[in-house]
């Protein structure tokens, strides 16, 4: 049976410092984290420069608070990009703390064969760089645009089977697709989970609301990930940044601990 690291992405706190994140993580006995947002901003490693200087501090703190993080979030598009030297000021940041893996988007909308070719050369290339410098981080694509959709998805993982995914299962889940009629196409790509719940109102579009009291089918997802050999974190990503409207990441937190165990 397969183990889960239950964490929670900070895009729900993010006026959070990394030290406050700690102390939020710490009140729901979580150890571990994903950063996408810290101190107000997105861009966190302007954030984690302000608050520890340098990477060695970041790692410090960690090794300290005995938190674990489990992805550094970037705003890359793989399919809209030329080349891949954004991620290169996570890097440091990354390889210092142990970090496992940097996420990048999708990007696009439909799969065209040429977008395929450029994104497989594009992370060939990351590979070949990666080796050469000897560097322990990877990267992990969200399914957010064009690898929401479950055949582009599938097709994706077909042609690019290296490939390491960040699945958002709302996403698909909500455009149709069964979790159970994806997974088994792209399990051994998954390193990653995004979870989060929703429910239809009367104005015909989805809302989000705390774990637990929307639609989504957390069981049967929690079925699927236990029945693999695979360890992955599922992150609880409450875009309270993008929604302020949002309980806090606290309420949501307090929800998710009968709804995602």
């Amino acid at each position: 049976m397969s183990a889960v690291d239950y964490c929670f992405s900070t895009l729900g706190c993010s006026e959070l410092s990394l030290h406050e994140t700690a102390d939020l993580a710490r009140r729901h006995g979580i150890s571990s984290v994903e950063l996408r947002a810290l101190s107000g901003a997105v861009d966190v490693i302007a954030a984690l420069n302000s608050e520890f200087g340098r990477p060695s501090q970041f790692a410090a703190f960690l090794q300290q608070r005995d938190l674990k993080v489990v992805g550094l979030n970037t705003s890359i598009r793989l399919l809209e990009s030329r080349d891949l030297s954004a991620v290169e000021p996570f890097i440091a940041w990354a390889e210092a703390a142990g970090v496992a893996h940097l996420r990048i988007f999708d990007g696009g909308k439909q799969l065209a064969v040429d977008e395929l070719r450029r994104a497989t050369a594009l992370l060939d290339q990351w590979q070949a760089d990666r080796q050469s410098r000897g560097l322990n981080v990877d990267l992990m694509i969200e399914t957010h645009d064009a690898l929401a959709d479950a055949a582009q998805l599938k097709t994706f993982v077909k042609h690019v089977p290296n490939a390491l995914i960040l699945w958002d299962t709302h996403h698909t889940w909500a455009k149709g697709s069964a979790l159970n009629s994806l997974w088994p196409d792209i399990a051994d790509n998954v390193v990653h989970l995004h979870v989060k719940d929703s429910k239809m109102g009367s104005d015909g579009l989805r809302h989000y609301v705390l774990p637990g009291h929307g639609d989504f089918p957390m069981a049967d997802l929690m079925s699927l990930v236990r029945s693999s050999n695979r360890h992955v974190p599922l992150s609880l990503e409450w875009e309270r940044h993008w929604h302020p409207e949002l309980p806090p990441l606290d309420d949501a937190l307090t929800a998710a601990r009968t709804w995602w165990r």
